[in-house]
Parts: structure tokens; sequence; C-alpha cells
């Protein structure tokens, strides 16, 4: 098995998007696995700052994936670059690692800089990356309300009583 097919599809993104020097924060399913929940999840949800630089790097790491706008016409025209960036907020992508979400604004938090001042840093194979908290994790989850998300809840929840045990 080559060393491609054992990496997550949220390694192989970061590396990507971290070479480029793109800023971003793991939201989402793959934020709860990090904490540890046993939720499985194959999308890769990620909250990324809508500076005009950061804006120019995405695009650039953005042309490295190839990605596809999800669910859209095959022949819709979309051109990866910074002013199409802006001009959007939240999009989604297929990618040959699998589903992307870019993420410029989540409910009810905020934006990039408003998520970014919790964030903790976490190791993913070897890659440094920005992680939501915790907390704010679970307010989203809290506010979005679907389903899947109180199966979420419950983890995250019991996640976070663990840690405040640990940490006592």
């Amino acid at each position: 098995m080559s060393e491609e097919t054992q990496r997550s599809a949220l390694e192989l993104i970061s590396e990507i998007l971290l070479s480029e020097g793109v800023e971003f924060i793991v939201v989402g399913g793959q934020a709860e696995w990090l904490f540890g929940s046993a939720r499985p999840t194959f999308d890769v949800d990620l909250c990324y700052r809508r500076t005009r630089e950061n804006l120019r790097r995405l695009a650039s790491a953005l042309r490295k994936l190839k990605p596809s706008l999800r669910n859209a016409p095959p022949d819709l025209p979309f051109q990866i670059d910074e002013q199409s960036l802006a001009l959007g907020c939240n999009f989604t992508f297929d990618t040959p690692f699998g589903d992307l979400d870019l993420l410029g604004f989540l409910e009810p938090i905020g934006d990039f800089e408003a998520i970014s001042a919790g964030a903790e840093s976490m190791d993913l194979g070897g890659l440094s990356v920005k992680v939501i908290n915790l907390d704010d994790l679970i307010r989203i989850k809290e506010y979005i309300r679907r389903p899947k998300d109180q199966e979420s809840l419950f983890q995250l929840r019991a996640i976070k009583k663990i840690r405040a045990e640990h940490s006592d």
C-alpha cells in the first residue's frame, strides 16, 4: 500500500494548503474526529481567512487540488482565482481526495477571526493544523440542530467532560 493511500483526506488536503501558506481551521466532523469522537465523517470542512492574500494562496492550493464544484452542472464555468473566491463565501467541492467544504462563515460563531480566537493547534500526521475549539464546535452543533448533530453533541459533551476531569 502506498503512503498516499494510508494518509487521510484531511492530511493530504492540509499538506497542500499549508505548502501554499493558506490560513485555515479544521471544523466539522474532522474536528470531531481529532477530538476523539467515533462518529464517522468523510468530508473535510475548513474555515478559511478571507483576506486578499489568503484568497490568492487558497486559489493556488485549489489549482493543485483540481476541485470541481459539487452538485453543479459539469459545464458550469468556474475559474479558481482570488476574484472568484472573493465573490463567494462558502464553497463545496469534489476533489480527488473526497469532498471539501470551504467555509468563510460559520453560524452562530462568525468568520475565521472569530473562530481562530479559541482555536488550538494539533498534530496531524506531522503537520501542525489549527482546529476549532471544543466549546465553539459544540455551540455550532447546538445551533444547526440536524439529527446527525445530536449524536455528535452527545459525544462532544462526553469528550468535554473527560477533558475537564483530566485537567483537574
